[in-house]
C-alpha cells in the first residue's frame, strides 16, 4: 500500500541512471531532449496576451531590421550624386523611421518577455512549494532539503533566464534568419544556393554539441545541489558542528563539493564555448566564401554593386542570427536540464492522498482511536518491520500511555494516527472513520500534537502559537498561552508576543519552546491529543511548569502519551507496553509492576536509579 516512488528521483543511483540514459541518448543519435521545456506551456498559456504582444513586437523588430538592406542597395545603385540627393535624403529619412520602429519594438519585446519570465518563475516557485507541502513523509525520507531548495531557487532561476531572455533571443534570431534567408533568395538565387548549402554543415555541430551541453549542464546542477544540501545541514546544526570542533572538516567537505560543482560547471561551459566557436567560424567562413563569388559576379557585370551589398547584409543577418542561435541553444539546453529536474518533483505523487469520495468525519469529534491488526514497515527501511500485528482501542476521553525501549515502535503508532504513512496491512481509525477513507487534512484536524523536538519558526511568539489555528484571534492566542503557563515568560520578552524567536526558536529555552508547543495544541482544541516525550529534555523546574500545563491540556480529551520517564505515565488510565513492534503488556502501573514483565524491569531501572 505504500508508494515509495516519490523519493526515487533523489537517490544517487537514480541520478546516475538518468545521466547514463542521457549519455545513451546522445550515443544513439537521438535529437537533443527539449521535451522538459514543453511542460512550461500551460504556464505560458495563462498569459496569452503578453505572449502574443511579445511575438508581435519580435516580428515587427525583425521586419524593421530586414528593411535596412533594401535602402542600402538603392543608395549604392543610384550613387551619391547631386542629381539623386533628394532620393538619398528620402532613403535616410526612411531609415530613421525604421530605426524608431526597431527601437520601440525591441523595447516592448524586452519588457514583455522579461516580465513574462519573472511571472512564470514566480508561478513555478509557488506551485513547487505548494506541491512539496503535500508530498508524504516517505518522499522526504529520501530527499535532501538542500537539494530541494536548490531546485526551488537555482533551477527556477535557470528557467527564468531561458524564458525571460534566451527563448526570446532564439525566436528573434530564428525569425531574422528565416526572413534574411528568404530575402537572400529574392536578391540572388545563385548566391543563396551556396549559402543554404552550407547550413547542414553548421546545424549538425549545433545538434551534436547541444546534447553534450545539456548532459554537462544537468551534471553541474546536480553537483551544485549536493553542495547546497550539505551546506543546509551544516548551517542548521552549526552549534553541534562548533561544539565538536568540526569547522575545518565541514569546511573541507563543502569546499570539495563546491570544487566538484565548479569542475562540472567548467566542463559545461567549455562545451558551450566550443559549440559557439565552431558555429561562428562555420557561419562566417561561409559568408566570406559567398562574398568572394559575388565579387566575381560584380566584376563580370552579372550583378550590381548595390544588389551584392543587399545580399551581403542579408547574409550577415542570417549568419548573425544562426551564430546567436548557437549560443542561445546552449542556454536553452541548460534550462531544459533544469526543467527536467524541476518537473521530477512536480510529477512526484504523494503516497498519502484523499480518496475521490472521502468519508465524512463526525461533526463532533470524540477522539476514539482503533488499530486493527496493523503491520507496518518504513518505505526507506523495510527491515525490520516497525509494527507487527498491533491492535488497540482507545476510548473517548481515555488517557493512555505507550512505553517501551527505544526503537520499539512507539512513535510509529503516532505516525500512523497522523496518517503520515498508511499501514502495510490492517486499518487505523479515528471516531469510526478509517484513515485511508478520509481526507488527510480533515482527519488531522481532529489531532493536536506536542512533539519531543518542538518545531519553532523564525517569526514572533504570537505567530508560533497561532500556527495551531491560523484563523485564531489575538485574544484566543493569549488565552492559550495562559493555559500553557507561558504568559509570564512571554511578558518578560523585549516585545512580548511580537518578539522574534530566531531560527528554530534559538533564543528560547527548552521549557519555553515546549510551553509554546502546548499553547499551540491548546489553541487547536482537537479531541485527540498526542504527547511525544513532551517533558523528556526538561529540568525539574521546567518539567513541573510543563506538567501543570499538560494537565490542563489533557482535560476532557483523549490523550496518548509516549514517555521514557515512567513517572509521567502514572496518572494515565492505562499503559501499553510495546517491544519490537508488538504490544506485549497492557494494564495499570500497579498491575504491570506485579506482573514482573518488561514494564516492571523498566520501572525498576528508573525508580531505583532515581
Amino acid at each position: 500500500m505504500n508508494d515509495t516512488s516519490g523519493g526515487r528521483g533523489f537517490e544517487p543511483s537514480a541520478r546516475a541512471q538518468a545521466a547514463a540514459q542521457s549519455g545513451a541518448d546522445a550515443k544513439g543519435g537521438r535529437s537533443i531532449k527539449i521535451e522538459p521545456l514543453k511542460q512550461l506551456r500551460p504556464y505560458l498559456m495563462r498569459y496569452r496576451g503578453r505572449v502574443l504582444g511579445a511575438f508581435v513586437a519580435l516580428v515587427v523588430a525583425a521586419l524593421a531590421t530586414l528593411a535596412v538592406p533594401v535602402a542600402v542597395r538603392r543608395m549604392v545603385d543610384f550613387g551619391f550624386s547631386h542629381q539623386s540627393i533628394e532620393l538619398i535624403d528620402s532613403y535616410f529619412a526612411v531609415m530613421i523611421a525604421v530605426a524608431a520602429v526597431l527601437a520601440g519594438a525591441s523595447a516592448a519585446r524586452y519588457y514583455l518577455v522579461t516580465t513574462l519570465g519573472e511571472r512564470i518563475v514566480a508561478d513555478l516557485r509557488s506551485q513547487l512549494f505548494t506541491h512539496l507541502s503535500v508530498l508524504s513523509p516517505a518522499f522526504f525520507d529520501r530527499a535532501q532539503s538542500g537539494e530541494l531548495l536548490s531546485r526551488l531557487t537555482a533551477d527556477t532561476t535557470q528557467i527564468k533566464a531561458a524564458v525571460g531572455a534566451s527563448v526570446s533571443i532564439a525566436l528573434r534570431n530564428l525569425v531574422l534568419f528565416i526572413g534574411a534567408s528568404a530575402m537572400m533568395v529574392v536578391t540572388s538565387p545563385k548566391l543563396s544556393a551556396f549559402v543554404l548549402g552550407a547550413i547542414p554543415l553548421i546545424v549538425l555541430p549545433l545538434v551534436g554539441f547541444g546534447r553534450a551541453v545539456r548532459r554537462r549542464s544537468r551534471t553541474a546542477q546536480d553537483t551544485l545541489a549536493d553542495a547546497s544540501a550539505f551546506a543546509s545541514e551544516q548551517i542548521g546544526a552549526v552549534r553541534t558542528m562548533q561544539a565538536y570542533s568540526n569547522e575545518r572538516a565541514a569546511t573541507a567537505h563543502f569546499t570539495a563539493a563546491v570544487e566538484r560543482a565548479y569542475s562540472a560547471a567548467q566542463r559545461s561551459t567549455l562545451a558551450r564555448a566550443v559549440l559557439t566557436a565552431i558555429a561562428i567560424f562555420l557561419v562566417f567562413a561561409s559568408v566570406v566564401g559567398v562574398l568572394w563569388i559575388g565579387a566575381q559576379d560584380v566584376l563580370a557585370d552579372r550583378m550590381t554593386a548595390g544588389r551584392l551589398s543587399q545580399f551581403v547584409l542579408y547574409a550577415v543577418f542570417a549568419a548573425g542570427g544562426l551564430g546567436e542561435l548557437s549560443q542561445v541553444w546552449g542556454e536553452i539546453s541548460a534550462a531544459s536540464g533544469a526543467a527536467e529536474r524541476l518537473f521530477e518533483i512536480m510529477q512526484a505523487e504523494p503516497a498519502i492522498k484523499s480518496p475521490a469520495r472521502p468519508a465524512s468525519m463526525p461533526a463532533h469529534g470524540r477522539g476514539e482511536v482503533q488499530f486493527d491488526n496493523v503491520h507496518f514497515a518504513y518505505p526507506a527501511r523495510p527491515e525490520p518491520p516497525a509494527l507487527r500485528g498491533v491492535s488497540l482501542h482507545i476510548k473517548p476521553g481515555e488517557k493512555v500511555a505507550i512505553v517501551g525501549p527505544s526503537g520499539a515502535g512507539k512513535s510509529t503508532i503516532f505516525h500512523l494516527i497522523l496518517r503520515f504513512y498508511d499501514p502495510t496491512s490492517g486499518t487505523v481509525s479515528i471516531d469510526g472513520v478509517r484513515a485511508d477513507h478520509a481526507d488527510p487534512r480533515e482527519f488531522r484536524r481532529r489531532i493536536a500534537l506536542v512533539p519531543q523536538d518542538t518545531a519553532i519558526f523564525s517569526t514572533s511568539v504570537r505567530e508560533n502559537i497561532r500556527f495551531g489555528r491560523p484563523e485564531a484571534t489575538d485574544d484566543e492566542v493569549a488565552r492559550a498561552a495562559d493555559a500553557a503557563a507561558a504568559t509570564e515568560f512571554i511578558r518578560q520578552l523585549p516585545l512580548g508576543y511580537e518578539t522574534p524567536v530566531g531560527e528554530r526558536g534559538v533564543t528560547l529555552s527548552g521549557g519555553q519552546r515546549q510551553r509554546i508547543a502546548i499553547a499551540r495544541a491548546i489553541l487547536r482544541d482537537a479531541p485527540l491529543l498526542l504527547l511525544d516525550e513532551a517533558t523528556s529534555s526538561l529540568d525539574a523546574e521546567n518539567e513541573t511548569l510543563v506538567q501543570t500545563a499538560l494537565v490542563r491540556l489533557m482535560a476532557e480529551r483523549t490523550t496518548l502519551v509516549i514517555a521514557h520517564r515512567l513517572a509521567t505515565v502514572l496518572r494515565c488510565d492505562r499503559i501499553l507496553v510495546i517491544d519490537q513492534g508488538e504490544i506485549v503488556e497492557e494494564g495499570t502501573h500497579e498491575s504491570l509492576v506485579v506482573r514482573g514483565g518488561l514494564y516492571a524491569r523498566l520501572a525498576k531501572l528508573q525508580f531505583e536509579g532515581a
